[in-house]
């Protein structure tokens, strides 16, 4: 185990799409990212194009039908960061991520925290009704294009967060006093390129934390950790957690 990881006694995690990308789901900004493939596609996380143009909606219900995440597996990455919660000194996730894959791996789903949401559900924007995805999927083949609220008629969307619209701000405060509280910050996977999210690999680093930052490509808080390490997840994480 890296010295650094083994010396902390209270770890806090940013987990960010690399970590998933060798389960199938790629992540938006990479070589092999979504946006650099298909880059009309960001308009489908522009949360102004979504409420205005019916077509981007359409899309991006046909987006879900055929999204990766429901046939993804966990890899050996986050089965590594289960393994380190069973030492007693994992004290949260941070996840960006909206797959629920950290869950799937075994991690506890209340140290679990989805600055980013789920798509495992939807929600109104207009009443607030949430409920499980797969019922507006099932209406999404039944014929229903784009499916309003069965509330109250209103716009209907991934519980995730968009650009353009607000973190959950109870979700945000249980970040900010995870990190502000851990004696390390391990950042697996994120380019640290989307604020609030990335700000907290510096409010970690003020509040004394050590920061450790594995992901493939530079990013812009690489000056504030004492550790960077570029290997591939899968391989990496597992090595650093093995007893």
């Amino acid at each position: 185990m890296n010295t650094t990881l083994a010396a902390a006694s209270r770890i806090v995690v940013l987990s960010g799409a690399g970590i998933s990308t060798e389960s199938g789901i790629p992540d938006f900004r990479g070589p092999n990212g979504l946006w650099t493939r298909e880059p009309g596609s960001q308009r489908l996380s522009s949360l102004r194009a979504y409420t205005e143009d019916p077509e981007v909606r359409r899309r991006s219900w046909q987006a879900r039908l055929s999204h990766p995440v429901w046939s993804a597996e966990p890899n050996p990455a986050h089965r590594a960061l289960v393994t380190l919660e069973h030492t007693g000194r994992l004290a949260a996730i941070v996840t960006q991520n909206i797959d629920r894959l950290h869950q799937k791996a075994g991690s506890d789903p209340e140290r679990v925290i989805e600055l980013h949401g789920s798509i495992f559900d939807t929600v109104c924007l207009s009443c607030g009704d949430r409920r499980p995805m797969s019922e507006a999927l099932d209406r999404v083949r039944a014929g229903e294009p784009d499916p309003p609220c069965l509330v109250c008629g209103g716009i209907l969307k991934s519980a995730t967060i968009s650009f353009g619209q607000s973190l959950d701000r109870e979700v945000l405060l249980r970040a900010k006093e995870a990190v502000q509280t851990c004696d390390l910050m391990l950042v697996t996977g994120s380019s640290l390129a989307v604020q609030p999210a990335a700000g907290l690999v510096g409010l970690a680093a003020r509040a004394g934390a050590t920061v450790m930052i594995c992901n493939a490509s530079p990013t812009p808080y690489d000056h504030l950790a004492a550790v960077i390490l570029r290997d591939p997840l899968a391989e990496l994480l597992p090595a650093l957690t093995n007893p």
